[in-house]
């Protein structure tokens, strides 16, 4: 097992551990995106936990505000605050809610929650790093689900005419929400060629696979001229058997028992 592939089943307990302490949390969309998140923070972004404010940082943004069992975790294993806090998970006077506020969270680049903004707060990010003429990318998460709202594809428009080549967005393309699948609700495919008449540039990867999204991020950061998308193909509840491809994994908690049962899954 990789470092990196270490740091990911640290993160995926985090994430079990917290749900399980919090008795609430969405663990589905948070355990399909570890792989993403923690090569970004560890291996990609430009990011100094002690100096988390830093002008001529890389930005992220979890456009999927939910999947914050997941941020949290990947946060504390890089640093920005004791592995300790997440206990505090979405407790009335945590710094931690269920959804992220920077004003609170140390990291966090840009609140969300309401689905669908996180790609047009990307692209300002890049426009006013292109006015202050710093160096800095913009990374932004989206769910699959979140792809229906049609602010998605005004602000995949914008940045495509802005020709805003320091936007890298990931798609968490893991199929589920918390009414179905994404065909069945409302249908995204060909969600690539989408991407592409857009005027974005486009590659489809193996989600789960760090090697292939670092690479992808590399390959992202060379085309210039335009905004990159990477489609990650994942599994939701990634990691955790009995919540692997479940829709009522979305948001739903879990008992001791079935927190023991995963733990013992990620030590094999």
């Amino acid at each position: 097992m990789s470092k990196i592939q270490e740091i990911c089943r640290d993160v995926r307990r985090d994430i079990v551990t917290t749900l399980a302490t919090a008795g609430c949390g969405h663990p589905g969309g948070s355990l399909s995106a570890v792989e993403i998140v923690t090569e970004l923070y560890f291996e990609k972004m430009h990011v100094d936990p002690a100096n988390p404010r830093d002008p001529d940082r890389d930005r992220f943004v979890l456009s999927k505000g939910h999947a914050t069992l997941m941020m949290y975790s990947v946060l504390a294993e890089r640093g920005y605050f004791p592995a300790e806090e997440l206990k505090s998970f979405r407790k009335d006077w945590s710094r931690l809610p269920g959804h992220p506020d920077m004003n609170k969270v140390p990291g966090i680049d840009m609140t969300s929650g309401s689905l669908g903004q996180g790609l047009a707060a990307a692209n300002g990010m890049a426009l006013a790093g292109r006015l202050q003429k710093r160096d800095y990318h913009v990374y932004v998460l989206m769910g699959d689900g979140e792809l229906q709202e049609g602010m998605i594809w005004e602000a995949a428009m914008a940045a495509a005419h802005y020709r805003l080549d320091h936007v890298i967005a990931f798609v968490d393309r893991n199929g589920l929400q918390i009414d179905g699948t994404t065909e069945q609700v409302m249908g995204l495919e060909p969600l690539a060629d989408k991407w592409r008449s857009f005027g974005w540039h486009v590659q489809e990867v193996d989600g789960h696979d760090t090697a292939a999204l670092g690479a992808a991020v590399d390959t992202a950061k060379a085309a210039k001229g335009r905004p990159s998308v990477i489609i990650a193909r994942t599994v939701k509840g990634k990691g955790v058997s009995f919540m692997e491809n479940k829709v009522e994994f979305h948001g739903k908690a879990i008992t001791k028992e079935q927190a023991a049962m995963a733990m013992a899954e990620m030590e094999g």
